[in-house]
């Protein structure tokens, strides 16, 4: 890769992405509307590699930024489950018609190739590994905007008059530094270092598979380069972790009790995400390195890191969740 765009740059897995790209000599284009909620990114802004542009996918002209790359890597996307259910425009305009202004773009530009981020969240309520060809019934409305979006890009892909293939990645549970402030994880680290209590939704038997950041990266970057017209690949762990064993094992890494408040489990949760990597390992060569307590010192470590501007953050992220 000469040239790609990552959209949602500023975002938790896009900036760790473009750190990748740019560290193996890669000029990257950087699209997002929102800042970094953990201030500026040095790697990023003082490489001469990086070009950031300030660009809403769902009303500006994309054209300039997309001319030229050999891959847009479509990351952006409005995030949650629980919020979907009360902002359902909001997000069909950022995850449906951003992701066809960005696709059609493409097309006009001749781009060979769309790295899209989906999500488990289209697979729904599952009992047992999720593999790609199952049926996929979301429980929530950022469930079905993603969905929506996976679909967009087949689309386009099929075309006979377009150029452009599309690898979709379903993302299992991302976390690591950076993280959204809103997510479990990040949320009881900063429970066992502030005392402020975490609320726990449901009675924590559920099960998520914990996929670590520079897991998700190695992967993405595998997709640029695959041979094919359209995929869609699972990326998680493959292991699937109750709550109430990822509490432990966070507790264990910073060597400190978490409290917890409890709340009942909120509308659009699954009961289980649980990745089947198969068509992963084959199609990607992807062999997930990070195992969770080791995720979790890391993302420990730079939670201790953060100043206390940034600190409040996580102090906002808990108040609005307890709330």
């Amino acid at each position: 890769m000469k040239r790609a765009l990552v959209t949602g740059v500023n975002g938790f897995i896009g900036s760790h992405l473009a750190h990748a790209l740019i560290g193996q000599g890669t000029e990257v284009v950087g699209v997002d509307r929102a800042p970094c909620r953990y201030g500026d990114l040095p790697e990023l802004s003082a490489s001469p590699l990086f070009h950031r542009a300030d660009l809403d996918l769902t009303s500006d002209s994309l054209d300039d930024a997309i001319a030229g790359c050999d891959v847009v890597f479509h990351l952006a996307a409005r995030p949650g489950v629980r919020d979907s259910w009360g902002e359902f425009g909001a997000y069909l305009s950022c995850n449906v018609v951003g992701t066809q202004r960005l696709l059609e773009t493409c097309w006009q530009q001749g781009t060979p190739r769309v790295v899209f981020a989906s999500s488990s969240s289209v697979y729904g309520a599952t009992v047992g590994p999720s593999c790609e060809d199952d049926d996929c019934r979301p429980m929530s409305l950022y469930g079905v905007t993603k969905l929506a979006a996976e679909q967009l890009c087949l689309a386009y892909a099929r075309r006979t008059d377009d150029p452009l293939s599309v690898v979709a990645l379903r993302y299992f549970t991302v976390y690591g530094p950076r993280q959204r402030p809103d997510m479990a994880l990040g949320r009881l680290l900063f429970a066992a270092y502030s005392g402020i209590p975490m609320t726990l939704y449901g009675d924590g038997r559920q099960r998520r598979d914990f996929t670590y950041v520079s897991d998700i990266v190695d992967a993405t970057l595998a997709a640029a380069t695959l041979d094919c017209r359209e995929e869609i690949i699972n990326v998680g762990s493959g292991s699937s972790v109750s709550l109430i064993d990822a509490i432990d094992i966070a507790s264990q890494v910073v060597g400190r009790p978490i409290p917890l408040d409890a709340a009942t489990a909120q509308p659009g949760d699954v009961p289980v995400t649980h990745a089947d990597l198969e068509n992963a390992r084959e199609l990607l060569g992807y062999q997930p390195a990070v195992d969770l307590a080791e995720g979790l010192a890391r993302q420990a470590e730079w939670l201790r890191g953060l100043d206390h501007d940034h600190l409040q953050v996580f102090a906002h992220a808990t108040a609005v969740r307890s709330a």
